[in-house]
Parts: structure tokens; C-alpha cells; sequence
């Protein structure tokens, strides 16, 4: 077979896994609607059940999509800092954002405030990601050094951890449950509303990840020669930088940090798409990143059971062990 038919085959892999996968995710679920059914009310917006209408729509597909936006959003926002930092285990709360909205998530319920609802979380969760980002932007104007940057951002990340620490340990058994609900990630109790939130938030950040699919390219090889090259060191870093804090952030916001996706996908997808342009890269590793959400929500469905595991309970079950063998296989990943 001629090369460019293997990697034409190769980049039809995953668009077709996707597309399966958001079936089988809208047919899994603890009431079993026959698969004919399914298509009748995706299509027709008909059943003999009318209820069926009403679980596939409200519930199933708004998971689906969740799945699909979310894997998108951290999947790419974790190449990006991967490119970015030039470190393979680089991932999107490489900066902070996932333990500033932890801390601010931690702060609202450990509050005795007494209002907690999904919207509340979210706004509060995207303060502190927005907090953690204008930090980070300060620091990122000061140094002009990459990695200097990436020290700080771990630094800010471990210190809003320690205080997440100390709230939980001055806290009820109660709020400490919630909060620990929220810290396993979730796809599922979106609403519509909700939805189209999160659908405009993350198309932002999609845009800015295409705008700076020309700069990842010259970042790959330093900053030095980014700048021969005539990019504006700078102000890619800053729209590099906005657009994972975007993704990330409006991601961890309605879901919940949710780990290793991130970091696992980039590696995964370049090993099947042989190229380390970021204008091929980008858009396969948005789907890479569904799949794999996909792939891990169906499985914490525990297919057959009422029964629900915790979402990050699976993502790093799974990913774990394939960045573990992306780095023994190829011993250099970069």
C-alpha cells in the first residue's frame, strides 16, 4: 500500500472511532433503550416511550457532548503546554488552573454558605482559574525564560493545594463529601443551559489554539529560534498561554478536574499521526481527546449496573499506565 494511502487510512481512525463512541455513550445508561430507538429520537424526535425522549435528549446527549467539549479542551490545552514548555509531561494544570479552582471551589463550600448549586461551583471555579491565569500573566511579562515560568507555575499550584489541605481539615464530614464529589470530575447533570456556556467558552480557546498553530511550530525548536524566525515571543507565550487557560479552565469549571487527559492524549495521537505540525496535530488531538473521554465515561458507566465510578478514578487507571509506555517505548518523546 502506498504511503500516503496508510497515513489517509490512519487519519480516518479517528474520526470514525469518534462517531462510535458518542453512539455507544448515548446507549449506555441505567434505563436500556434499544439502539433503533436511539436513531428514531435523534432524528425524529419520536418514541413509543415518551420519557425515552426525555432521557436520550436532557441527559444522555448533554453527557455525550460534555464528553466530547471537555476531552476537546484538555487534550489540547495539554499539547499546547507540552509544545509551549518543550516537556513532555507538561499538562493544562501545569500553570495552576486546576488547584486555583480547587481552592476556590474548597473556599465556597467549606464557607457555610449554604448555596452550592452547579452554577455557583462554576462561577467560583472560573474566578479561580482566572485568578491562578492573572498571576501567572504577571509572571509571564517579568521572565523571559519558559521554564522559569513553568517552576512558578507549580509552585502556585502547590501552594493553593496546601491551603485546599488545611480547609479540608477544619471542615464537617458533609461539606468535605461535597467537595470531594466534585474533585472526582463529572460529564454528567449538565443541562442545556449550561451547555451552551461551555460551548461558547471553549470555542474561544479553539480559535486562539488555531491562530497559534504557526508559532507551536517554531516553539518546538526553542525560543531562539522561534524569534529568528520572526515570531513575537511574547505575545505567542500570551496567546498561547490564554487559550490553555481558556480550555482548561472552562473545562474544569463544569466538570471538575479532570487528570491525565491532558497529559496523555498528545502522546497517544502522535503516535498515530506521524507529524509534529500543530496544524495537523491540533485538530486530531481535540478528537483523540473526546475518544478518550468518551472510552472512559462509558466505562465508569459500568455497563449493565446502576452503579457509577468516578470519572477520575478511570482516567487514571488508564492513562497513567499508557504515558508510563509512550515513555518506555520511545524513550525520547520529544
Amino acid at each position: 500500500m502506498p504511503f500516503y494511502q496508510k497515513i489517509h487510512n490512519r487519519w480516518l481512525l479517528l474520526p470514525i472511532a469518534l462517531f462510535i463512541l458518542i453512539v455507544v455513550n448515548i446507549s449506555i445508561g441505567s434505563v436500556h433503550i434499544p439502539i433503533s430507538d436511539i436513531f428514531t429520537i435523534l432524528f425524529n424526535n419520536d418514541s413509543m416511550q415518551p420519557v425515552w425522549i426525555d432521557i436520550v435528549w436532557n441527559f444522555r446527549v448533554t453527557k455525550a457532548l460534555t464528553c466530547v467539549l471537555a476531552g476537546s479542551a484538555l487534550a489540547l490545552s495539554g499539547l499546547q503546554m507540552q509544545t509551549l514548555f518543550r516537556n513532555p509531561l507538561a499538562g493544562p494544570d501545569v500553570l495552576g488552573l486546576s488547584s486555583g479552582a480547587s481552592l476556590m471551589v474548597s473556599l465556597l463550600v467549606f464557607s457555610k454558605i449554604g448555596f452550592t448549586g452547579p452554577w455557583a461551583i462554576a462561577i467560583t471555579a472560573s474566578l479561580g482559574c482566572a485568578l491562578v491565569f492573572f498571576i501567572v500573566l504577571f509572571f509571564s511579562k517579568q521572565l523571559r525564560d519558559s521554564v522559569s515560568l513553568l517552576i512558578i507555575g507549580l509552585m502556585i499550584g502547590a501552594t493553593a493545594s496546601s491551603l485546599v489541605s488545611v480547609l479540608q481539615f477544619t471542615s464537617k464530614a458533609e461539606e468535605l463529601q461535597t467537595f470531594l464529589i466534585w474533585t472526582f470530575g463529572s460529564v454528567s447533570g449538565m443541562n442545556w443551559s449550561e451547555l451552551h456556556v461551555l460551548i461558547w467558552v471553549l470555542i474561544t480557546g479553539f480559535l486562539l489554539a488555531f491562530a497559534c498553530a504557526k508559532p507551536l511550530n517554531a516553539w518546538l525548536l526553542g525560543d531562539n529560534y522561534a524569534q529568528s524566525l520572526g515570531v513575537n515571543i511574547q505575545r505567542s507565550r500570551f496567546l498561547i498561554i490564554l487559550s490553555g487557560c481558556i480550555l482548561t479552565g472552562g473545562a474544569t469549571a463544569f466538570c471538575g478536574p479532570i487528570v491525565f487527559v491532558g497529559l496523555a492524549v498528545p502522546h497517544l495521537t502522535k503516535l498515530i499521526i506521524k507529524s509534529s505540525n500543530h496544524k495537523v496535530l491540533i485538530p486530531n488531538v481535540m478528537m483523540a481527546g473526546a475518544i478518550l473521554l468518551l472510552l472512559c465515561d462509558i466505562i465508569a458507566q459500568l455497563p449493565g449496573q446502576a452503579s457509577v465510578l468516578p470519572l477520575n478514578a478511570v482516567t487514571s487507571l488508564f492513562g497513567a499506565p499508557v504515558v508510563i509506555w509512550v515513555v518506555m517505548r520511545n524513550k525520547r518523546i520529544f
